[in-house]
């Protein structure tokens, strides 16, 4: 149960550190959102949107925050996971994006080392036919002294020249015949959706309602202003009043800014991306190492993670359905195809594990390649007081949310100051990285998943030794991390588990089918569902997750 939070300490309020456990009730959430009108509505549960309603809040404004589906469950789960200064936009001439990228990727790690790590990225040099070859690499070499020099020297390491040997160190199986050497730098990545969702749960720690499975239906008007939202949330209508609303919906932006203008001309153009998961064995990596694709002006990223590789790209264009974006057979076999052209890998679809496809939503018109257009975001305030927040990208979320929460309070005619820059989310205040890692197993698992706050998964161990046991036979994680998906991180539903809060699906697709049983078992009797619901959630996990591989693997829409 969550209480709106008692008059803390200036400490206590920087450091977010919590003695018990932060358990959120469903219903007492639905009460509150039902009965208390609000400050500040945010609608979208995306990174931006958390962050927004995070800012809000602990600038002393009433917040709070709906999503349709579950936290992160749109783009902000499906994104290449880099927290990274955009070494492209330097090419593209952005230099304060990449300015602002790399403070902000320094404040995340900062502000959650359990959740955001250095990652080093190689970039090998070849003869011909690579991302760069020795006429370039010069040219290359003097870009990545300005993203040094633009703070990329505060990740604490600058970028430096690779020998054939040091390459090969980092990449085994890179093909050595047109190698010619290699450039490091240093970025860092994340899991998005865990980091999507420990913002919103930090949001509810300062005192927002965060709720998921709860759609916004309408608008309410009042004298031509937009005054709240009709939402529905678990088979209840409720009229939301708010001072000011923002839409951070991302891709579905235009559908919220019609309800508000009926004039409303669309203006987010999707651009898709895709990535596919393959065992570390076939593919051994070390960081990421960026190669080309061949036949297309565009790099792939290989990226370990843990026992597996993410291989990606971004950037294509989509018209097809917002809600239902998969990864095709075509997109898996450009991947392939690079990674096999690049590595002496003889990957085929039969390796493939997981796969991801998400939408990006750009801002602008539809001339042009998406690769080449800005990745700046955007906050406007319609005539009727609606402020919306597009584009941008998940490593300047914190920056978005204190900027839409500026225009906000132009709304709502008040003054507060931005306290996001040096606050950490819940689970990073007094996080030591290298000691996690240095544990080794099971502390080092929930270390770097729950931070601080994995004494509050380790302690449900003492309560029920049987949520020691891992999920499923061969999976990492534990059933004690369903129970605690339930009670602390408002998990509804078997897919709410394996694909964000757990990321099984991701990274161990077939592997997270078998614990699907087990995870229904585990939701009925925390959330207290009916067998036939509990059942219903197994099976249609099933039936997406078998979607997915057909369109993967046969080429089927």
């Amino acid at each position: 149960m969550i209480r709106l939070p008692e008059r803390k300490t200036r400490s206590e309020t920087r450091n977010a550190i919590r003695r018990t456990p932060l358990t959120l009730d469903r219903q007492e959430q639905i009460e509150r959102l039902a009965s208390r009108p609000v400050d500040v509505l945010v609608v979208g549960g995306g990174v931006t949107g958390c962050y927004t309603a995070l800012d809000a809040v602990t600038r002393g404004l009433s917040v709070a925050l709906v999503e349709r589906d579950d936290f992160a469950s749109g783009t902000s789960s499906k994104s290449s996971k880099m927290v990274h200064g955009g070494l492209r936009y330097i090419e593209q001439g952005n230099l304060p994006l990449v300015r602002r990228s790399l403070l902000e990727r320094q404040r995340f790690r900062r502000n959650a080392p359990h959740l955001v790590q250095r990652l080093p990225f190689v970039f090998p040099v070849l003869a011909q036919d690579g991302v760069f070859d020795a006429r370039v690499a010069k040219a290359f070499e003097g870009l990545l002294w300005t993203y040094d020099l633009a703070g990329g020297w505060r990740i604490g390491r600058l970028h430096q020249r690779l020998t054939v040997p040091e390459v090969l160190a980092r990449a085994p199986r890179l093909r050595a015949d047109r190698l010619r050497g290699g450039l490091l730098y240093y970025d860092s990545r994340t899991d998005d959706a865990r980091l999507t969702l420990t913002i919103a749960r930090t949001a509810a720690h300062f005192g927002a309602t965060v709720l998921n499975g709860a759609t916004c239906r309408g608008l309410l008007h009042e004298g031509g202003r937009v005054r709240g939202a009709r939402v529905e949330v678990d088979g209840r209508d409720v009229e939301v009043r708010a001072g000011v609303v923002i839409n951070a919906t991302g891709v579905w932006s235009d559908t919220l800014d019609a309800l508000s203008d009926p004039g409303h001309r669309p203006r987010i153009r999707p651009a898709k991306g895709v990535h596919i998961v393959v065992p570390w064995t076939r593919l051994p990596v070390d960081g990421t190492v960026t190669v080309p694709i061949p036949g297309r002006a565009r790099r792939a990223t290989c990226t370990r993670w843990g026992d597996v590789v993410v291989v990606g790209t971004t950037d294509t264009d989509y018209d097809g359905p917002l809600d239902e974006v998969l990864c095709t057979r075509e997109e898996m076999d450009y991947l392939l195809d690079g990674a096999n052209t690049a590595f002496d890998a003889g990957l085929t679809p039969e390796d493939v594990v997981g796969s991801m496809a998400g939408l990006r939503p750009l801002v602008g018109s539809k001339e042009g390649a998406t690769l080449d257009m800005s990745r700046d975001h955007r906050v406007s305030t319609d005539a009727r007081g609606l402020v919306t927040v597009t584009g941008g990208k998940l490593t300047t979320s914190r920056h978005m949310g204190e900027l839409v929460v500026d225009e906000a309070l132009k709304v709502l005619g008040r003054r507060a100051r931005c306290r996001t820059v040096s606050l950490p989310l819940l689970g990073g205040a007094g996080y030591d990285a290298e000691a996690s890692s240095a544990t080794g197993g099971l502390g080092a698992h929930l270390g770097e998943r729950y931070g601080t706050e994995a004494r509050f998964v380790a302690a449900l161990l003492d309560e029920d030794p049987a949520l020691a046991e891992p999920i499923v036979e061969g999976g990492r994680h534990l059933r004690a991390e369903v129970v605690y998906a339930a009670r602390c991180e408002l998990a509804r539903t078997v897919d709410d588990v394996l694909s964000r809060r757990t990321r099984m699906r991701v990274f161990a697709r077939d592997l997270s089918v078998k614990a699907a049983p087990e995870v229904g078992r585990l939701l009925r009797r925390e959330l207290g569902l009916a067998e036939e619901e509990a059942a219903r959630q197994v099976d249609d996990y099933i039936a997406a997750v078998e979607r997915e591989k057909t369109v993967l693997m046969e080429g089927l829409s």
